[in-house]
């Protein structure tokens, strides 16, 4: 038997089913999780334009040589970090999205809703599309234009867009009302990015349309080591924020009456979000949708919006939808690399399509 309480402003269901039986079922869920999250990182390793056997792959892995030494590069010096990057780009950009579906109490908020993604673009953009023809020529012959540079430009944009909203978060009191500002300030930003575009020369744009595409696959070891401790501190971060974020599930009146200071609480959801999502634009493009999708697909598999497990739960699921793309990118025994954010649109779009279908009654934000 089922009954349902009602607060303010959401549905609850509560179940009768006993506590041992849906603690159960989760413990499977989390071994499931891991396992096949292992499973695919190792098949993003070993399967490419070269297939690498499981035994050599293992051996490299361990620090030891493959049969050939062709492959022990590969695997260390290519692959490796790429499959690292995808992990820590889906947990990241799956955190940040489901942060912010929570605060904002919007089910479509995704990592792009503040303007960080579009401010990091536009940061490419004045580097890639402002230049002249034969500036262009001279810094990419001096190794300016390199991917480094990219991404400090990236970096600088997502950056700057940051200050701005932690600005404007300061003197507005209304989620709604910074959420319309953030978009807002996205449409700005993605309009002067355009006019950049308009005047540019059609090797500039080329460039910066692949950049747009997004990749896991141009991130070496020594780009790994400035990224990944800007996101395992945001994950860290984001782990703090469990408590305040259960409380604002029910509203800002009930956190506050918690004790949890919204303000407080406001600043870092945006810091955090800023971090996770500007570093991961910064080095791998604007990777689109994980974000919206991810956080949804663990609230079905779970059953739950409590973010002790919805948290750790999104960064595995994030990093196996972004090795899932990244494999599919990477069409077997091909030199081909097909762009990843048309395939993270196909892996998400089905998704968004069915919180919007699955709500369309009740008007529910989020299921229980």
């Amino acid at each position: 038997m089922t009954t349902l309480a009602r607060t303010p402003h959401h549905r609850v269901q509560i179940a009768t089913q006993p506590r041992v039986t849906i603690r159960a079922n989760r413990r499977w869920l989390w071994v499931g999780l891991w396992a096949v999250l292992l499973v695919i990182f190792l098949i993003r390793i070993g399967i490419g334009s070269v297939n690498i056997p499981l035994d050599d792959m293992l051996r490299v892995l361990m620090g030891e040589s493959a049969s050939k030494a062709s492959w022990t590069t590969i695997v260390r010096d290519i692959r490796l970090p790429r499959a690292i990057t995808a992990l820590l780009a889906g947990a990241s950009l799956g955190v940040a999205g489901l942060m912010l579906q929570t605060f904002f109490r919007n089910p479509l908020a995704g990592a792009d809703v503040l303007g960080i993604t579009s401010g990091a673009s536009l940061g490419v953009a004045l580097v890639v599309l402002s230049t002249s023809t034969i500036g262009g020529t001279l810094i990419a012959g001096a190794g300016l234009m390199s991917d480094m540079s990219l991404a400090g430009a990236a970096l600088m944009g997502a950056t700057g867009t940051f200050l701005l909203i932690m600005l404007m978060a300061r003197t507005i009191q209304s989620q709604t009302t910074l959420l319309i500002l953030g978009m807002m300030l996205a449409g700005l930003t993605s309009a002067l990015v355009s006019l950049l575009m308009y005047f540019a020369i059609p090797d500039q744009i080329n460039a910066f349309v692949r950049w747009t595409f997004g990749s896991f696959d141009g991130t070496t070891w020594s780009e790994l080591a400035v990224f990944a401790p800007c996101v395992v501190i945001g994950l860290a971060l984001a782990l703090l924020c469990i408590k305040p974020l259960n409380a604002l599930l029910l509203g800002e009146a009930y956190a506050r009456s918690m004790g949890v200071r919204v303000g407080r609480i406001r600043l870092m959801v945006i810091s955090i979000t800023a971090l996770l999502v500007g570093s991961i634009t910064a080095f791998c493009g604007p990777i689109g949708f994980i974000g919206i999708a991810v956080p949804h697909v663990c609230r079905s598999l779970f059953r739950t919006t409590d973010h002790r497990i919805l948290i750790p739960a999104t960064m595995g699921v994030g990093g196996m939808v972004a090795l899932i793309a990244a494999l599919i990118a990477q069409v077997p025994n091909s030199q081909t690399i097909l762009p990843l954010n048309p395939i993270m649109a196909l892996l998400g779009s089905p998704v968004v399509i069915w919180v919007i279908w699955r709500g369309r009654g009740g008007g529910r934000v989020f299921g229980g």
